[in-house]
């Protein structure tokens, strides 16, 4: 039982190759290019005005030194948004289940944030580590402890973007079965708990497009702290 239910987060294979790099491919085949004519289609009118839009909500935490980054939190923002909205369709794979994939996008982006921060600030990215006006008696407690959350924050990023996906198809796999399992008792029951596995996929959608605007925006916040 557990591990078929669990076999569904497995990384896919064919002939012994994983298919997790193709499952991250296919969905951007699904977004509108812009043509070659002056005027663009109202599919490209409406992608350039979603990416704006989310450019838009990177650039909020940042300043104007953090520009160069925006379009690189804005596509990390689309892509996890798509890989999570993808992955709740049926015979379909989600990548973002996988911690191994949430730790590889966390820990660099993390990194490259203290590394600039350090590069180019060291004295004010120092004194994060201690807070002004504490005891000195506190002093060394306080900066390990600043030292320890600091170096939480990329497995945070990570486990709370696999446990949530994690959590919501597992949930929506149990209410699924107990929907075909109900319909040879009661039809009743079955069409109530249909109508909750309804509303509780569209409440995974929303989960799955904040839980990519979450990643991104957290990034940029640590990001905004070491500029």
């Amino acid at each position: 039982m557990v591990g078929s239910l669990f076999s569904q987060f497995d990384s896919p294979w064919l002939f012994n190759i994983p298919l997790v790099i193709l499952a991250m491919l296919i969905p951007w085949k699904l977004f509108i290019t812009s043509g070659s004519g002056w005027v663009g289609t109202r599919s490209e009118m409406l992608m350039s005005q979603l990416t704006n839009t989310l450019m838009g909500q990177v650039m909020q935490p940042l300043d104007k030194k953090g520009v160069s980054w925006a379009v690189l939190f804005s596509s990390l923002m689309l892509m996890l948004m798509t890989l999570n909205v993808i992955g709740l369709f049926p015979y379909t794979f989600t990548p973002t289940t996988q911690l191994s994939m949430n730790l590889g996008l966390a820990v660099p982006l993390w990194l490259g944030t203290v590394i600039y921060g350090f590069r180019n600030h060291p004295t004010i990215a120092l004194a994060h580590l201690c807070p002004e006006g504490a005891p000195n008696l506190l002093v060394p407690v306080l900066v390990v402890v600043e030292t320890l959350s600091i170096f939480m924050r990329p497995l945070a990023l990570g486990l709370r973007l696999t446990a949530n996906l994690t959590a919501g198809h597992l949930l929506m796999h149990l209410i699924s079965s107990a929907v075909l399992g109900l319909m040879e008792l009661s039809g009743v029951l079955s069409v109530i708990t249909l109508v909750l596995l309804v509303f509780l996929t569209m409440l995974e959608i929303a989960v799955a497009l904040i839980q990519g605007y979450v990643f991104a925006i957290l990034v940029t916040l640590y990001l905004d702290e070491n500029l």
